[in-house]
């Protein structure tokens, strides 16, 4: 059975989509239609604009979705079994299997974008990752620290990213360096996605998917929240709504398609970071990009 995956915040880089755009008149109609839902030529940006420039809000999450999407919609080989997105990536994946409309999905992506942006606003926080160590001995790190800090990112066995307030974050580095993690290291990031401070986005982003179609999808989607294959539309837009509150549950998702009978799962975006973490959750897997 064949899984596709779509990747999340950080796989943008500069020229992206652009091939798609100059060989493919269906990838070039979808990403023009992008420009009028959006307001502003996010294109241009994507083909031309620096690795700076496409790391602003209200750019990266759009970038990412498009890029992804119009792979997927102009495969001829596209036929899932399963599909699942990381972060960021499961709205791309929502649209791949029909669940959402294209418009829908890009402009619910661009509501999200501009909603964690004020949330970090109101909250500052932000992410480290952590290498080398056990989930639960994180997990118990976190705990122990009386300030917002939780597991966010499970991504793969001994490669965890948590999230929270400036101050737990530098506490729990320190405790988990102690713990003898391999690497503790703060990341590049606007604040501190899928944890508590980031509830204002939540109930932002809430309005937006009540407002929005949801239709039966063509394959399960394995969503971050759940780990597991959801069908049912209530749950699918009730799980959706927790997602930025609640940590990434990659690693177990990718454990689930692997035991609902996933053996090839094709990265659909820029970038190959799925392909490496579906590799170290399960080395039999075969992987490749669309």
């Amino acid at each position: 059975m064949t899984a596709y995956v779509f990747p999340g915040q950080g796989a943008q880089f500069p020229g992206m989509a652009k091939d798609l755009y100059d060989n493919s008149e269906q990838a070039k109609q979808l990403l023009e239609s992008a420009n009028d839902i959006l307001g502003f030529r996010i294109t241009d940006i994507m083909f031309n604009g620096t690795a700076e420039e496409l790391k602003e809000t209200k750019v990266t999450q759009p970038a990412i979705f498009l890029h992804s999407v119009v792979l997927a919609k102009i495969s001829d080989s596209f036929e899932p079994n399963m599909v699942a997105g990381h972060s960021l990536g499961e709205f791309s994946a929502l649209v791949a299997n029909g669940v959402l409309a294209f418009e829908d999905g890009l402009k619910l992506v661009s509501q999200r974008a501009l909603a964690m942006q004020r949330a970090c606003e109101i909250n500052p926080s932000t992410m480290a990752a952590i290498l080398g160590l056990e989930d639960q001995v994180v997990e118990d790190i976190c705990a122990s620290i009386d300030e917002v800090v939780v597991a966010a990112n499970y991504n793969c066995p001994g490669q965890l990213v948590i999230s929270g307030s400036h101050k737990g974050i530098e506490l729990a580095l320190e405790k988990a360096k102690e713990a003898g993690a391999k690497r503790a290291l703060p990341l590049p990031v606007g604040g501190a996605f899928h944890s508590p401070l980031m509830e204002p986005a939540k109930e932002e982003l809430e309005k937006a998917i009540d407002a929005t179609t949801f239709s039966q999808g063509i394959c399960p989607v394995y969503q971050n929240v759940s780990a597991q294959a959801e069908t049912d539309i209530a749950v699918i837009k009730a799980n959706l709504k927790t997602q930025l509150t609640a940590p990434v549950r990659w690693t177990q998702s990718v454990q689930a398609m692997v035991a609902d009978g996933a053996t090839n799962f094709i990265e659909s975006g820029p970038g190959k970071v799925l392909q490496g973490l579906v590799k170290k959750i399960h080395r039999e897997a075969d992987v490749a990009s669309i």
